[in-house]
């Protein structure tokens, strides 16, 4: 798609020396998110310099994809760059839907065997930076790249186990709706997003949220309460993961 960069590590010094994250003087210490995520984050955004993982949780409880690019999306919105490792299967098209700003958005779907060095020199330049975790990732490489982010004032955004975080995001339950009296269709899934962490983000947060199913990825605002006075949903992405 048009606007998306793609690119590998050769190029990568070529992409952020453009792409430097704002003085940390004058530049904004808390990026923005979609306001229905705020109650999940200590500083009520991603905090420069933070560690923000996403788990990705079991196949029955999937939604990390759709809750990784809900957490990109004002940023971007705000004129924040994004980078997104390690995922070749990212969709720019709901990316795009969501509102990511794809002519700011460097991918490196395949990174290979040198994945630290890529993350290390996006950090350098990018506001936010997500990667996939690779299964062989040894804990002293993930405190480096965590320190790195935090004196570049980069937000680092593991997809996956990352021990150590700031704040942990996770799908953690989902009931599917849609389906009748044995057919049907499935519509969309009601989710519940846990955050934990430490520090500040040390006394666990939900939230519930639907999922529902049909192919793109945006966030729209919460419905009003029907009219028999049942609770509804304070968030809403739309993601095939």
């Amino acid at each position: 798609m048009a606007g998306r960069t793609v690119v590998g590590s050769a190029a990568l010094a070529d992409l952020v020396r453009p792409a430097s994250a704002p003085d940390q003087v004058g530049g904004h210490r808390v990026l923005p998110v979609v306001p229905e995520l705020t109650g999940l984050l200590p500083n009520r955004g991603l905090r420069r310099g933070s560690t923000i993982a996403v788990a990705a949780g079991q196949p029955q409880r999937s939604g990390g994809t759709s809750l990784m690019l809900a957490l990109l999306a004002e940023a971007s919105r705000s004129g924040s760059w994004c980078a997104v490792v390690g995922v070749p299967t990212f969709g720019a098209g709901a990316a795009a839907e969501l509102g990511i700003a794809l002519d700011r958005l460097a991918l490196v779907p395949n990174p290979g065997p040198e994945w630290a060095t890529v993350v290390a020199a996006l950090i350098d330049g990018v506001d936010v930076v997500v990667t996939a975790v690779p299964a062989t990732v040894s804990a002293s490489v993930a405190t480096r790249l965590a320190a790195r982010a935090r004196q570049r004032g980069s937000v680092l955004v593991p997809y996956g186990r990352w021990d150590g975080a700031d704040v942990t995001l996770q799908v953690v339950r989902g009931v599917w709706e849609g389906l009748g009296a044995g057919r049907g269709r499935l519509r969309r899934r009601e989710v519940t997003v846990s955050a934990r962490g430490r520090g500040a983000a040390a006394r666990p947060k939900e939230i519930k949220v639907w999922l529902p199913g049909d192919g793109l990825t945006r966030v729209i605002p919460r419905p009003k309460p029907s009219a028999v006075g049942r609770p509804t949903a304070s968030l809403a992405l739309v993601g095939r993961e």
